[in-house]
């Protein structure tokens, strides 16, 4: 593998310049984001901000849900490295740094939430990617020992605390105080 490979996409592995394309694009969705809501994004004012023909933002992302669900998936990547220790403390700060990716950006986090609901293939597969991380953090901070049924009911409490903080019953902030009361429960 060429060492020019620096990132991959879900259509396919970029080299530095496109790498630093898609991170322009992704920054300026967020800033697009933050101006006009999730319902005035377009891919066209995106392409516009970063600099890029649409055509070549087209070449990188299929939707604005796509574009979105990319900057979830960038944050959540870099996210530090969870320890395994086992304790109701450590699972306790997965979930909180997963729920806080984007709480303090309403606008973001409401993007966000509809964004990863799209049905488009490109879509489905970050999702997926990001289930699996999720997953992996948890079962990492459980430790070894990780029950399946615990953490079947924290991904599951984590689900449903992004779907409230959506419809607007609770802020997306109070999502990572419930989603630690809910693992104090769960984990004991």
């Amino acid at each position: 593998m060429s060492s020019d490979v620096v990132t991959e996409s879900t259509r396919r592995r970029l080299n530095r310049r496109q790498a630093d394309t898609v991170r322009r694009l992704t920054d300026a969705t967020v800033e697009e984001v933050r101006e006009s809501g999730f319902d005035g994004l377009t891919v066209r004012n995106v392409a516009r901000r970063a600099g890029v023909a649409p055509a070549t933002a087209y070449t990188y992302f299929s939707s604005k849900n796509h574009l979105v669900t990319e900057v979830f998936w960038r944050r959540l990547s870099a996210l530090p490295p969870i320890e395994a220790t086992g304790e109701a403390g450590q699972v306790i700060t997965a979930l909180r740094e997963i729920a806080l990716l984007v709480a303090d950006e309403p606008r973001l986090a409401a993007a966000c939430t509809t964004a990863m609901l799209g049905t488009d293939p490109d879509v489905q597969e970050l999702r997926l990617r990001i289930g699996l991380s999720i997953r992996r953090r948890l079962r990492t901070a459980l430790g070894p020992a990780a029950d399946r049924k615990v953490l079947n009911a924290l991904e599951i409490a984590y689900a449903g605390a992004l779907v409230q903080a959506g419809m607007g019953y609770i802020s997306y902030s109070e999502t990572a105080d419930r989603l630690a009361e809910v693992a104090e429960l769960i984990v004991r």
